[in-house]
Formats: structure tokens, sequence, C-alpha cells
């Protein structure tokens, strides 16, 4: 279960939709890579997922490049 800081509701960052500094709401989620079903499990990773509060872009990034 995930905790939620309502310190965090205040950040902001650059909109590349808006192009200017927004309100985004962050998360840190696991996602499988492979789209095979044998050994997906192998396949998961971090993910930074960052939505923006205006416009609703929603934007990707892998925390693991290994």
């Amino acid at each position: 279960m995930a905790a939620i800081d309502d310190s965090i509701a205040d950040m902001t960052e650059e909109c590349s939709s808006c192009d200017r500094q927004t309100p985004h709401t962050v998360s840190v989620e696991i996602l499988t890579e492979s789209a095979k079903e044998e050994n997906s499990e192998y396949s998961r990773e971090p993910y930074r997922v960052s939505e923006c509060l205006e416009c609703g872009e929603t934007t990707t990034r892998r925390m693991n490049n290994a």
C-alpha cells in the first residue's frame, strides 16, 4: 500500500505540452517490459510516472538503465 504525502502535491515541473512550470503528480510504478507471457516477471522495471495537473499529459521514464 502506498503512502501519500500531501506536501508533495505542491510539486511543479516543466510540462512540454503546456510549455511552462505546472503542478504534477509523480509516482513510481513497476511496469512489465516484455510482451511475452513466459518469464514476464523477470522483465519488470521501475518507472517514474509524472502527470500534469493542468493538461493531463503523462510522461514515463525508466529509472533503471541496467
